[in-house]
């Protein structure tokens, strides 16, 4: 029998992770439709039962901020994939705020609603890798000329996200869309950042925008 055990044991793990990838599937799919789906919703759409979510995670709390971690995870990898260092740094920052706004597009209700209810130091170490990113953007484009420098970069960073939470907010209140939002930030975060100001429009216009061409509703935020 002891020869049979470790087999076993595999087995067991192996059903196991496959039931706890299931369930983040599940929530993570139904929570961006759902931000407030319970327990009960999601074990249904997972194939399983409440008492096997609650074997997984200990709580909904536990659960929603796994999944939060696992599409924080997607964001970086859309920002690892952006070219940071390549080219001029005003398109390198377009290209990083498009790679964390594309993550928006695809679970809009998700970030909005539960990353607002997110500890304030889960959302610090979530954002750690984010203000990394930028701040290896804003340090190229100070070098470089491209950007003021009256300004640290560490400050620069924080209101960018800041920024982005605000438009995030502003989306899921239905007062902009979503491709208008990211224009609207987009040309905000270069203004801030010091920017020439007869480069924006051009710059803005050749990135072409999230979810579709660039809109001129964006211009009421002007």
């Amino acid at each position: 029998m002891s020869e049979l055990t470790p087999p076993r044991r595999r087995r067991r793990r192996t059903d196991a992770d496959r039931s706890a990838a299931a369930i983040l599937r599940a929530a993570t799919e139904i929570l961006a439709a759902q931000p407030h789906a319970s327990v009960e919703e999601i074990a249904v759409g997972a194939g399983v039962s409440r008492q096997t979510v609650y074997a997984h995670f200990k709580s909904r709390e536990v659960l929603v901020s796994t999944v939060i971690d696992a599409i924080t995870s997607e964001a970086v990898s859309e920002m690892d994939a952006a070219a940071l260092d390549e080219g001029p740094a005003a398109e390198a920052l377009l290209r990083l705020l498009d790679a964390s706004w594309r993550t928006l597009q695809r679970y809009p209700l998700l970030l909005s609603t539960l990353t607002a209810a997110a500890g304030t130091e889960a959302k610090d170490t979530r954002h750690e890798t984010v203000f990394d990113h930028l701040d290896q953007v804003l340090k190229r484009g100070q070098e470089r000329g491209e950007f003021a420098r009256d300004l640290p970069t560490t400050w620069l960073a924080r209101a960018i996200v800041a920024l982005g939470h605000a438009a995030g907010g502003e989306v899921t209140t239905g007062r902009i869309t979503l491709p208008d939002a990211a224009e609207a930030l987009a040309r905000s975060t270069l203004r801030m950042c010091g920017a020439d100001p007869s480069t924006i429009d051009d710059l803005v216009d050749r990135r072409g925008g999230i979810g579709g061409p660039p809109s001129t509703a964006a211009q009421a935020w002007e």
